[in-house]
């Protein structure tokens, strides 16, 4: 079993490149049957999202298969290897294992510790399986990365903090809120924040939205994706009474909440309190707002700034994780080690019990034959010791001399012989 992997990602290349070399899932399949169709190739896996694309292989010689996987990917991809001198990175056994369960803990990602790697990752491996390209050595080393992952979502905080504007918001109202599935979000705006915003909302069982948009075709995916309500920018003071919470991010360029309609929208709510997340710039709420005593506005700057924070915390938590990581690709490098021996293992045993085997039939006979049992079982162990010795014997007198004395404490060491030094 050897171990290496090749790859680029978001620290290395350039978008530009990366799509070069990105696998779609409609050309994997093919991919991996040239790919596990190499003699040299015994199994692989392909990971392949819009932040990287590495492929993990276990192979019979890393030397010699190396260059020849990497010039297989170019020639799939028809790029040329130039573009790529400088963005390819290689890793081999232990650093392999050692890669592989960074990713999964999301320690190598763009955004520190984030958990959706760690399904690619999956996705990844189950793809592979699919297609009959996961080899036993495959399989332990993926295995391994998973409950790897997992530990280090257990034994530390890497995923707890949120480091994305639209999870903050959301962590935010979970924070004033003990529970969002009473709670009514207003969200103004149908972007690609609002979006996110929507579905970590709905992910902490929130049930209860109200979308606000210009198009009404935008809105409607919300509907049905969330079966939230949709209304009109100038229906919004209508349902204010009705938002816990409201998150705006539109590209007005005026204030689309004033002081004076989130006053009115208090006194009707008989002063319950309300969380205002304004993530437009220029903002959509008055800052003044922010004056009202039940109005608690944020702002995207406040968020950036509980962003910037949780980043710090993840990377002190990363520490950790990091030590995890180590520690674990450490020990079943250990373990692949042994591996090395087992076969050597398996054929002295074999040899040890060939020479039982045939004594054993030759004592049976001589005794079949009259001879003496004493005489028999005398020789009979003799021979087994002699047979037995004979060649740890030769590599004693071997070591000694070609005067290769580190060699000659390996063999007694192996016999389980006593070190002469300390008799």
């Amino acid at each position: 079993m050897s171990l290496f992997a090749i790859g680029i990602n978001h620290n290395t290349a350039s978008v530009e490149l990366r799509e070069k070399v990105f696998f779609c899932p409609d050309k994997l399949s093919e991919a991996l049957k040239q790919l596990n169709g190499n003699s040299y190739v015994n199994g692989s896996v392909i990971l392949s999202t819009c932040n990287r694309t590495e492929i993990y292989c276990d192979v019979k010689a890393i030397d010699g298969s190396k260059r020849k996987i990497i010039d297989w990917l170019f020639r799939f991809h028809r790029v040329s290897p130039e573009e790529f001198k400088s963005s390819i990175y290689v890793y081999e056994e232990e650093a392999t294992i050692r890669h592989l369960m960074r990713v999964s803990c999301g320690l190598d990602s763009l955004v520190l510790g984030e958990a959706q790697i760690l399904g690619q990752v999956k996705q990844a491996y189950f793809y592979a399986r699919k297609y009959k390209s996961v080899d036993s050595s495959i399989e332990k080393l993926f295995q391994k990365a998973f409950s790897v992952a997992k530990r280090v979502r257990t034994e530390t905080e890497i995923g707890c903090n949120a480091v994305s504007v639209a999870y903050a918001a959301c962590a935010l109202a979970k924070h004033i809120f003990a529970s969002l599935v009473n709670s009514t979000v207003l969200l103004v705006g149908a972007g690609d924040t609002i979006d996110l915003v929507a579905k970590y909302l709905s992910e902490n069982g929130c049930q209860k939205m109200i979308v606000a948009n210009r198009t009404r075709e935008r809105a409607l995916s919300f509907s049905n994706q969330f079966g939230a309500q949709i209304i009109s920018l100038s229906e919004i003071p209508e349902y204010l009474i009705r938002a816990d919470i409201v998150v705006s991010s539109t590209a007005s360029p005026l204030p689309i909440f004033g002081k004076g309609m989130v006053e009115t929208a208090l006194k009707v709510r008989k002063y319950q309190p309300m969380l205002l997340v304004d993530i437009a710039v220029p903002r959509d709420i008055e800052s003044q707002v922010g004056d009202l005593s039940d109005a608690y506005l944020y702002s995207v700057d406040d968020l950036r700034l509980i962003v910037n924070n949780n980043i710090e915390q993840r990377k002190i938590e990363a520490i950790q994780a990091e030590e995890i990581v180590n520690e674990e690709s450490t020990s079943f490098m250990a373990w692949m080690r042994s591996l090395k021996a087992v076969d050597s293992i398996r054929e002295y045993r074999k040899f040890s019990n060939d020479i039982r085997k045939e004594l054993l039939k030759k004592s049976l006979q001589s005794l079949a034959a009259g001879s003496d049992p004493e005489t028999v079982l005398l020789e009979f162990s003799n021979k087994l010791t002699n047979k037995l010795i004979h060649a740890p014997t030769r590599a004693l007198q071997d070591a000694a001399e070609q005067g290769k004395p580190a060699n000659l404490t390996v063999i007694r060491q192996s016999l389980g012989l006593e070190d002469p030094c300390c008799r």
